[in-house]
Parts: C-alpha cells; sequence; structure tokens
C-alpha cells in the first residue's frame, strides 16, 4: 500500500473529494501535535464541506473541541 503522502496526492490529482476527506482525517490522527493534526483536520473539514458530506459535523466537532473555534 502507498504511504499517506501518495495517496493524498493520488486523491488530490484524481479530484477525490471522499477520499481526501477520509486521508486527511487519517493524517490528523497520526501525528503527536495538536497543530498539525487540526491543520489536517481543517481540510478533512473543508472538502466534507465542498463534498455535502455527512463527516461535515464530526470533522467541525472536533476542531471545536481543540478551540479551533470561538
Amino acid at each position: 500500500m502507498k504511504n499517506l503522502d501518495d495517496r493524498m496526492i493520488s486523491a488530490h490529482a484524481a479530484q477525490d473529494r471522499m477520499a481526501l476527506i477520509k486521508l486527511y482525517r487519517e493524517a490528523a490522527d497520526s501525528v503527536n501535535d495538536r497543530d498539525a493534526s487540526c491543520f489536517f483536520l481543517t481540510h478533512a473539514y473543508i472538502f466534507a464541506l465542498e463534498a455535502g458530506a455527512t463527516e461535515a459535523q464530526n470533522l467541525h466537532a472536533r476542531l471545536k473541541a481543540q478551540g479551533r473555534e470561538s
């Protein structure tokens, strides 16, 4: 299986928003740095909003829980 970066690049090239949501969420869950995690969560959230995906609510809640919205 390709590494995460390669899978992200492929998903971007294919404009596969559903894959991008999953991959950015995976990236957020795989780092130990809060800022990096929130960076990836923000991207996943934006792709979810663009796709009208139900995951947007959960991603938004996760960002709020990290204090990324006042």
